[in-house]
């Protein structure tokens, strides 16, 4: 239920409201705007009657939320959320997904040495990155493959974060993992993790942000629902992810749905990444998914880059060289201005 406020309401008197309502044990989520306040009650409101909400002196409205995700609905918080990443942190950039900035992420699939990961962090960091992403934790179909270098691999981002100050990206895969994730600046949920609701009432825990990935086969209100799991538990730093999803046909890796992007808007608040890598598992293609992806109207994109991807340990066939990855950056960042954005 949304609960809009009469304008000019004091600060007393709308905290006085919203106690009253927490008194009777429904959570709480306050949006303050310039002109509006909204309250959104979060919890069984289906036995409270409308109308005796919209008598009280201090409403100005009274709607109920038909859509089951709540704190990720835009009817709950109707401005964009604009997440921060790496604030108040000696020597790393503070960097923000949402409000006009595109946050590029890139980096390896894999973090396979120190000297690789350091060496590849400058290079994208020269290219306009705002973002090193690498993975320690990897989730592969095959037992046999390539698993990550864990702890070790995070280790190495950390020191590629001193080097360069790019906040660092990288996956969880279970919350037994996470306290090798203090450092971490944004926590990465993989499409095979997408509905672990322990993991994600865990992270829920945290006040780190969360990119959140779309599972293989995830409606888009299973989606929302699993950010719901997250925001539900107390972490409202959110960042969607559109990694393609699994169709009939087979000419790409996946199928990448950049449909979503307009429609996450309209009914979501929350930042949208779109990740061309994995959507389509062709470096060729990435440049031009990258920038159909800002022209749909995407907050961020995360970009595989190996210095060496015939060698790489995993992933090698899609990942950018680091010079076609500067190409398209300069690419994009003309795409961005004419949309008065930046990359």
């Amino acid at each position: 239920m949304i609960i809009i406020l009469k304008k000019g309401l004091s600060k007393d008197k709308i905290e006085q409201f919203v106690d009253s309502w927490k008194q009777k044990g429904f959570g709480i989520h306050l949006s303050q705007g310039e002109s509006t306040t909204i309250v959104g009650l979060l919890g069984d409101t289906s036995k409270i009657e409308t109308e005796n909400v919209a008598n009280n002196d201090a409403v100005e409205s009274v709607q109920r939320v038909s859509a089951p995700y709540k704190m990720a609905s835009r009817s709950f918080h109707p401005e964009d959320t604009v997440i921060e990443c790496g604030a108040g942190q000696k020597g790393v950039n503070s960097c923000t997904i949402g409000n006009g900035i595109i946050g590029v992420m890139a980096g390896p699939c894999s973090v396979e040495s120190e000297e690789q990961i350091i060496e590849i962090a400058k290079l994208v960091k020269k290219s306009g990155a705002r973002f090193l992403r690498g993975g320690a934790f990897k989730p592969r179909t095959s037992p046999y493959s390539f698993q990550g270098l864990g702890k070790q691999g995070i280790d190495f981002l950390l020191e590629a974060k001193k080097e360069t100050g790019l906040p660092i990206v990288t996956e969880v895969m279970d919350a037994r993992q996470l306290e090798f994730f203090n450092d971490v600046d944004v926590i990465q949920v993989g499409a095979r993790n997408m509905q672990n609701f322990d993991l994600l009432k865990e992270l829920g825990k945290t006040k780190k942000p969360v990119l959140l990935k779309r599972g293989m086969s995830a409606t888009v209100k299973e989606f929302l629902m699993s950010a719901e799991y997250i925001m539900a538990s107390g972490n409202e730093n959110v960042i969607l992810c559109e990694r393609g999803i699994r169709t009939f046909d087979n000419y790409t890796r996946n199928c990448l749905d950049l449909s979503i992007v307009p429609y996450l808007k309209r009914v979501s608040h929350l930042p949208v990444v779109i990740d061309p890598s994995h959507a389509c598992g062709t470096r060729w293609m990435i440049p031009t998914l990258a920038q159909a992806a800002i022209a749909v109207g995407c907050d961020g994109l995360e970009i595989e880059v190996h210095n060496h991807p015939e060698k790489a340990l995993s992933d090698g066939e899609q990942a950018l060289l680091p010079e076609t990855f500067d190409e398209m950056m300069k690419k994009l960042a003309k795409y961005a201005q004419v949309e008065n954005r930046v990359i």
